[in-house]
This record gives structure tokens, C-alpha cells and sequence, in this order.
């Protein structure tokens, strides 16, 4: 953990869902290596990703983030790695790939059930869950992750924008400076919050979608831990 910060003033802390309280992305990992597989009589596996990684980005306006997202983007890309010729078969079976990653587990990670019941504890903040995606997929992975009952309030939206940060401490009452957004992505849950005056506790997964990849830098409000069970130390002096 970096340098001890000030956050004596913090009402509100924000926890980002997918891969801080449970691991999403490894699943997504699995999924495209079964894909490349798919494709492989028509492109090496570096070939499949990149292209999908470009067909995910061209899609992203209209399609935003979440698995029905990914598996449109999934079928798209075949047609075109393939040039028409992927067999209906094949198709079939990426969109069983994509119907697969709407029952993902949604397993707490190690120590994140014990972390909130601890800040729970402490009576002293307002936890709220804050998260991108497709609404129905969210609300299934939090129902199934058993840990809905340590939130006031869960708010998903189509991306974390810093409006939508704004949005977030109106909506609970707080001041931006009374945020404290935790979370996996740099990108979505550390540079906005700062931007707007907050705070924000970064703690990196093992691996990162490659539409989220970001520069990182320090910041006098902002807290690198490697682990979750961390914020404990950095609560509860609070």
C-alpha cells in the first residue's frame, strides 16, 4: 500500500462489481481461448483476438459493455475472420459460449465478504455498489454473488463517466470530496473520480480487459493495494 491519505472527510464508498468482488474477465479469458479454438481452421489465435478486440471497439457506441455485447461482437467477428464461410454450427456454439457467461459464477473473491462485513461494522460509511453493464446481467451477478445486503443502493449504468460520478453524489447525498470509489480499472473507476475532486482505492486483477487498459500515475487522493482485505488498515483509523 502507497502513503497513508486523508479521508476523515469520506461519507460514501463506492465499489465497483466485475473483477473487485468477483472475477468476470477470467471467465471472459476462458471463453475467447474456446472461441479462438472455433476459429481456428480459418485464423491463428493472434489474428481472431486482434480482430475482435477491433470489432469490440468499433461496436462499442452502439452496443456499450456486457455480455450481450461481447457475444454480438463474438458472432460478427467469425463472419468476417471467416469471410461468410464459419459453418452455422460454429455460430451455434459462440453463442452457447455467450449464454455461458450470463450464469458465470459471480463467486466473492478471497477476503472481499469479510472486508465489507468489517466496513459494515463500522457504521461510519454509506456503501453503495457502482457498476457498468447490461442491467439484467449486473443485477444477476450481484443476486448470485450473495453480497446485495451490503448495499444501500446499487446503480449500473452504461459507463462511468465523470457525469455519472457527478450523477452518483447527487443521487447519495455527498459531496464529490466525500467519495471514495473502489475498484479494479483505472480507467473506470480511478481517473473519473479523481477528476471530479474524489477519492479512490485502486487494487489491479491479475488480468484486464483490453478496452480498459490505461495509464496509471500517483495521486495525494488516490491508494494502491494490492489486496482487498487492505482497506481494513486504511478504514479502520477513519
Amino acid at each position: 500500500m502507497n502513503q497513508p491519505m486523508d479521508i476523515s472527510g469520506v461519507k460514501v464508498l463506492a465499489f465497483d462489481a466485475d473483477d473487485t468482488l468477483w472475477d468476470c474477465q477470467g471467465h471472459f479469458e476462458e471463453a475467447t481461448d474456446r472461441y479462438c479454438e472455433i476459429l481456428s481452421p480459418f485464423a491463428d489465435v493472434e489474428t481472431v483476438r486482434a480482430s475482435l478486440f477491433q470489432t469490440e471497439t468499433k461496436n462499442m457506441p452502439d452496443l456499450g459493455f456486457g455480455t450481450k455485447a461481447f457475444t454480438l461482437s463474438l458472432v460478427e467477428n467469425a463472419v468476417k475472420v471467416s469471410k461468410g464461410k464459419v459453418p452455422a454450427e460454429d455460430i451455434g456454439r459462440i453463442l452457447e459460449l455467450g449464454r455461458g457467461l450470463l450464469h458465470l459464477p459471480a463467486t466473492p473473491l478471497d477476503g472481499v465478504e469479510e472486508t465489507l462485513r468489517y466496513i459494515e461494522g463500522l457504521h461510519r460509511f454509506d456503501m453503495v455498489l457502482f457498476t457498468k453493464g447490461e442491467l439484467l446481467d449486473q443485477e444477476s451477478k450481484l443476486s448470485r454473488s450473495g453480497l446485495a445486503h451490503f448495499f444501500s443502493r446499487t446503480v449500473i449504468v452504461s459507463d462511468k463517466t465523470t457525469d455519472e460520478y457527478r450523477n452518483l453524489c447527487r443521487d447519495c447525498g455527498c459531496q464529490p470530496q466525500e467519495l471514495l470509489m473502489v475498484g479494479n480499472s483505472f480507467k473506470s473507476d480511478i481517473r473519473p473520480v479523481l477528476e471530479i475532486g474524489g477519492y479512490a482505492v485502486h487494487i489491479p486483477f491479475h488480468v484486464t480487459w483490453e478496452l480498459e487498459h490505461a495509464p496509471t500515475f500517483g495521486h495525494e487522493r488516490l491508494a494502491e493495494l494490492e489486496h482487498i482485505t487492505q482497506l481494513v488498515n486504511l478504514l479502520g483509523g477513519v
